[in-house]
């Protein structure tokens, strides 16, 4: 049975989170907001470890998607929750490691340049643009309005799931210049 009144809460919630996630994101790239790190603090490792998050949520969804097609509801909500909470550790790691830390800029060359702007500017587009169906798509699930639920998630999972593949192919690119 779907819980409409909870839906209602949560669209709340979830249309509030996108506005402060896209402010943050639109503000991280701004000197202005940069945040100094006390002497000794060193968050260079933060790149790593969120690419490491998009990897665990990329794996996360391809359970995800495997249960649900063996009709495994249970286990294919688990691997859901899992990728949640594994993009929430990402963004945290991500917006910490962008206000505190002057951006790194690619350096390579030729078709390798462009191949890696082709994935860093699809990536960008796409996990900004993907950010709010994932929560509403969540919010179906949960909620329990199964077939909105699925519709959103047809679409919705290929480009979640290109977003946290293509994060860590350009990290990956980029760590010789770190």
């Amino acid at each position: 049975m779907a819980d409409l009144e909870k839906a209602k809460k949560l669209n709340k919630i979830a249309w509030v989170l996108t506005v402060v996630v896209f402010g943050l994101l639109l503000s991280m790239g701004n000197p202005m907001f940069r945040i100094a790190l006390p002497e000794g603090v060193d968050l260079g490792f933060l790149p790593a470890f969120h690419s490491s998050m998009n990897v665990l949520v990329a794996i996360s969804l391809i359970f995800a998607i495997i249960f649900i097609k063996k009709k495994d509801v249970k286990n294919h909500q688990r691997s859901i929750y899992v990728a949640m909470f594994f993009s929430v550790l990402f963004l945290l790691s991500y917006v910490t490691y962008h206000f505190t830390s002057e951006p790194v800029k690619y350096g390579g060359e030729g078709a390798m340049r462009t191949v890696y702007f082709i994935f860093l500017i699809t990536h960008i587009i796409l996990a900004g643009l993907i950010f709010p169906f994932i929560l509403f798509t969540f919010i179906r699930g949960y909620t329990g309005q199964v077939e909105k639920h699925r519709k959103m998630a047809k679409w919705v999972f290929p480009i979640w799931l290109y977003v946290a593949i293509s994060g860590p192919i350009c990290y990956l690119m980029l760590m010789p210049y770190y």
